[in-house]
Parts: structure tokens; C-alpha cells; sequence
């Protein structure tokens, strides 16, 4: 169930794209703009200060860059959620901003909807990134290595690996499936060296190849 109100705050070096941001984002009654800055280092002070469920953060701006404040905002306080909402589209950009810590990643070119989708799944706590960000050749070389993988799975693992797709932490799991906090954490364990990761944003972005998120 979504939020009642979700607060944003905008980070965009462009004022005219941060306009088409307010507008559009006015049109959802249950999300409020609360701020907005040009500038990577003014997202960490507004962050601390307002505590947002939602930056959206573009990459290319002036003095820290968005990938630099998404990992110094992370660090700070682990729980924050940020999209990057880029011009870039290339998947060396998705996976340096997830790995830094990003719940979310779609392209500025992308239909509005999809940024409202994205606010709405990131602030429940989901990882939410733009379908078409997936490369056909990525998606050809390594799905079906994966999908072997996964089907090895005992049904624990299974239910654990699509928690941990969404973002969802072991304390959290393991009080979804009822089990101690060090088997959901060693369940995490063995799964991420099954699929030979190292990160909650790449098991998500496993789960998006193979067509398992909802």
C-alpha cells in the first residue's frame, strides 16, 4: 500500500526542467515537491534538513555531481531514497549510479508515467529501474545463465532472492518469513555468491532481466 503523502525533493542543474518536474508531479495528489536545488551539495544540507522519502537526482551538474551526492547521501543515512532521472541511458550509468547506492534509475526522455511509477515503488520501498534501460544484448548473454541459476534455487531462496530484489533488508525478511535475522542474512549470503554479486541493486537488476519483479 502506498504512502498517504510522499515528499520530493527535485536536484537538477536546469530550472526549466525543474519546472516541468513541479508541474507534473502536481498533478499526483499524494506527492508533494518540498524543495529543490542546482547542485549536488546543497541535496546533502536539504536532506538533513527536510528528510524527503524521495530525492530525484540528476547525474551531470556542477561541483559534486548527482553520483558522488548519491553515495555521500547513502553513507550518511543508509535509508535514503533516491532515483536518478538522467539523460544518460548507456547501462554503465545505471550500474555506478545503483552501486552508489540509487533505489532507482529511469532516462529524462522517458514517459511521464514513469517517473510517477518510480516515486511511488522507490518510496515503498522497492528498487525501481526504467524496463527499457535493459539492453537486448546484456539481457540475450546473461539471462538464461541466470535463469539456470535461479531454478536450482530451494523455494526459501527463491522467496528471499525476490525480497531481496526489492530492496528489502534481513531484518526486514526475517520478520516476513519468520525466521531468524542470521538465516535471512545467510540466505542473502549464499544467493549473492550463486549468482556471483555483491549488491541488493544487482540482484534487482537480475530480477528485471528475467521478468520476476511486479
Amino acid at each position: 500500500m502506498y504512502l498517504e503523502k510522499i515528499t520530493v525533493i527535485l536536484i537538477d542543474d536546469h530550472a526549466i526542467v525543474r519546472t516541468g518536474f513541479r508541474l507534473l508531479l502536481a498533478t499526483e495528489a499524494n506527492i508533494e515537491v518540498i524543495a529543490e536545488a542546482e547542485r549536488g551539495e546543497q541535496a546533502l544540507q536539504l536532506y538533513a534538513d527536510l528528510k524527503p522519502d524521495v530525492i530525484i537526482m540528476d547525474l551531470s551538474m556542477a561541483g559534486i555531481g548527482g553520483l558522488e551526492a548519491t553515495r555521500r547521501l547513502v553513507l550518511r543515512d543508509s535509508s535514503a531514497k533516491i532515483i536518478v532521472f538522467s539523460v544518460h541511458h548507456e547501462n554503465v550509468y545505471v550500474q555506478r549510479a545503483m552501486n552508489a547506492g540509487a533505489k532507482g534509475y529511469i532516462c529524462k526522455h522517458a514517459h511521464p508515467d514513469v517517473l510517477i511509477t518510480a516515486i511511488k515503488k522507490v518510496a515503498n520501498g522497492e528498487i525501481y529501474i526504467e524496463p527499457n534501460l535493459i539492453s537486448d544484448a546484456e539481457n540475450s548473454s546473461n539471462s538464461m545463465d541466470y535463469q539456470t541459476i535461479i531454478n536450482a534455487f530451494s523455494p526459501r531462496e527463491f522467496d528471499v532472492f525476490l525480497l531481496l530484489a526489492k530492496g528489502l533488508t534481513a531484518h526486514t525478511i526475517s520478520e516476513k518469513l519468520c525466521v531468524s535475522y542470521k538465516t535471512a542474512a545467510n540466505y542473502g549470503t549464499t544467493i549473492r555468491h550463486k549468482l556471483n554479486v555483491n549488491s541488493g541493486a544487482e540482484l534487482a537488476h537480475i530480477a528485471l532481466l528475467l521478468n520476476l519483479t511486479k
